[in-house]
C-alpha cells in the first residue's frame, strides 16, 4: 500500500474551490491519479472541519441472550452475555419460576466468616493403658 501523501490542505482546497483545473492541481502536489486527488481533496476538507468524517467503525454484534442447562444441571451463561450484562463473576443470583419463565434475581452475597484458631494450652494427656502394655 503507498504511503499517504503529505499535502498542505488549505492549499489544496482552495486550489480546487477556486475552479483551478484539475491537471495543474496534481502536477502542483505531485498526484499522479485523480482518485488520489479526490482522496486528498476529501481528507483536506475533514481536517478543516467543512465536513464530517465516513464513520468506518463496524456496528457491534447482537449477543445472544440464550443459556442453557448442562448435564449437570448448571445453568451455563456464555462468555459475552456475562459481559454485555456486566455481570461479575462473583454474583450470586436467586432463580424464581413465575408465570412468564424463570427469572434470575441478584442476591445478596453471604458475609465472609473468618475461621480463628482457637488459642488453648496444650492438654497433657496420660499415658493410656494401652501403651503401657508390654510388647
Amino acid at each position: 500500500m503507498a504511503r499517504k501523501k503529505l499535502v498542505e490542505h488549505n492549499a489544496l482546497v482552495q486550489a480546487v474551490e477556486m475552479g483551478t483545473p484539475q491537471g495543474e492541481i496534481m502536477e502542483k502536489h505531485g498526484f499522479k491519479t485523480v482518485s488520489a486527488l479526490k482522496t486528498a481533496y476529501y481528507n483536506g476538507l475533514v481536517a478543516l472541519g467543512k465536513i464530517e468524517d465516513v464513520n468506518t467503525k463496524r456496528k457491534k454484534k447482537n449477543v445472544d441472550t440464550k443459556i442453557c442447562v448442562n448435564g449437570r444441571g448448571s445453568l451455563v451463561i456464555p462468555k459475552k452475555l456475562v459481559d454485555h450484562l456486566g455481570i461479575d463473576p462473583e454474583d450470586i443470583f436467586e432463580v424464581v419460576k413465575n408465570d412468564t419463565g424463570l427469572e434470575l434475581r441478584k442476591a445478596e452475597k453471604p458475609p465472609k466468616t473468618i475461621l480463628r484458631k482457637r488459642v488453648q494450652p496444650l492438654m497433657h494427656r496420660k499415658a493410656s493403658d494401652y501403651a503401657r502394655l508390654p510388647n
